[in-house]
């Protein structure tokens, strides 16, 4: 039997698999003086936007982080410390824990021991590096305070794979 020559396939596709998780993440890299910054941020993010938030913070490795409790009095948002192959969900803000690399992986928080190369340390560019790398255009580079250079390459590469970078006017 021959085909028609112009008879259409009628193959019925399946929708597109839902994926879990965030559809687009935010990093947010501050310095160890962010906290005001990082309060006023959040003290603006609406409940619903569908964006997960990753916060990378230069932290002190001898004292505990209060963050989560101090962020909290000006978010409703659910805070959490990020965990290994933690799914980034959306309308959820994670914290990085002290000691510690943060990186993205098919949406999931993957952590490994802060290692020093020549006594630099630069946790927001490998986490907005990775994130560039995992979600592309729907990733998204926030820098709000500090003085150094780290997240300089990160909001780089952020940029180069389509997604959006704001930073914090340095006046403020």
């Amino acid at each position: 039997m021959q085909k028609k020559p112009n008879q259409i396939n009628m193959k019925r596709k399946e929708p597109p698999s839902i994926q879990p998780g965030a559809e687009y993440i935010a990093g947010i890299g501050a310095s160890a003086g962010g906290l005001e910054a990082l309060q006023e941020f959040f003290k603006a993010v609406p409940l619903k936007t569908g964006i997960g938030f990753v916060v990378i913070q230069h932290l002190s490795p001898d004292y505990k982080s209060l963050m989560d409790e101090l962020l909290a009095r000006y978010t409703r948002l659910p805070i959490k410390k990020a965990e290994d192959g933690m799914l980034v969900e959306p309308d959820t803000v994670y914290l990085i824990p002290a000691r510690k690399n943060l990186s993205i992986f098919h949406g999931k928080l993957m952590l490994e021991d802060q290692g020093v190369r020549n006594g630099i340390i630069l946790p927001i560019d490998i986490f907005f590096r990775s994130l560039a790398k995992d979600l592309e255009k729907r990733a998204i580079g926030i820098i709000l305070s500090g003085t150094g250079s780290d997240g300089t390459l990160g909001t780089r590469a952020i940029k180069e794979a389509g997604g959006m970078v704001m930073a914090q006017d340095e006046r403020t």
